[in-house]
């Protein structure tokens, strides 16, 4: 089981992960999940512009799925901002954001979610897809991150996440096979094929120990958000939120 005791172990474990898992991080997403990752992220995608935003950002935005799904379905008017502290993740993501041609208006950025390089109120939006829990998950950091995202969000702006999540309470058979699942073969699976045990024996212990949709529900209320909303997918193995400042 992990746990950390101070901000520079934590911080120090997650970069190097995701510096080591790059070149086969979106193909064991999509087996471990069965495709429906993608499907997950466009959802939250139209969350993301539920509103008309103007200016969307992603944090921790990996190898940049969830930035150019937004892109795509925000067409040339929007801006979309990629921050993630791996560059060979932003490697990655610039690499597919030259599908999209010159017309739209995504970039990446490197940057650290406790110290976010745009001012305060920029974004109208803000998502993050599947790396939530890395910044909430017995983290002792977690509250300065959720502060920033609050400090460079608009009032009435959005906080849109889909994360891993837990079945409802009193769905006790399909909690013990969730967990089965994810102990067993996304960990295994994750390991064989990215090479790395810690990085996948991590990803099985977060998201088995990881909060339920109500609990994520108290914790974005107790940061500071006004109003959060979720629904459920696959019977509550993951779930999006969406929080309002």
């Amino acid at each position: 089981m992990f746990g950390f005791t101070d901000k520079a172990a934590q911080g120090s474990f997650l970069h190097d992960v995701f510096t080591s898992v790059p070149p086969r991080y979106d193909l064991i997403n999509h087996v471990i999940t069965w495709g429906l990752d993608r499907r997950w992220r466009q959802l939250a995608a139209r969350e993301c512009l539920k509103a008309s935003p103007e200016r969307v950002l992603d944090i921790c935005c990996g190898t940049g799925d969830l930035s150019l799904t937004i892109a795509r379905l925000g067409g040339e008017t929007i801006e979309v901002v990629g921050i993630d502290f791996s560059r060979p993740m932003l490697e990655i993501a610039e690499r597919k954001a030259k599908s999209l041609g010159e017309r739209h208006r995504l970039s990446f950025v490197r940057g650290d979610i406790a110290a976010i390089p745009f001012p305060d109120g920029h974004f109208d939006c803000i998502g993050i897809s599947f790396a939530f829990r890395n910044l909430t998950y017995k983290n002792p950091a977690a509250g300065q991150y959720l502060a920033e995202v609050l400090r460079v969000l608009k009032v009435g702006g959005r906080f849109v996440i889909v994360e891993s999540s837990q079945p409802r309470p009193g769905s006790r058979l399909i909690k013990r096979l969730h967990h089965l699942y994810v102990r067993h073969f996304v960990y295994r699976v994750g390991w064989l094929v990215s090479g790395n045990r810690e990085a996948y024996r991590y990803l099985a212990d977060s998201v088995v120990d990881y909060y339920g949709a109500k609990e994520l529900q108290g914790l974005l209320i107790e940061a500071g958000f006004s109003r959060v909303t979720f629904h459920r997918l696959l019977l509550g193995a993951a779930a999006i939120h969406v929080a309002v400042k």
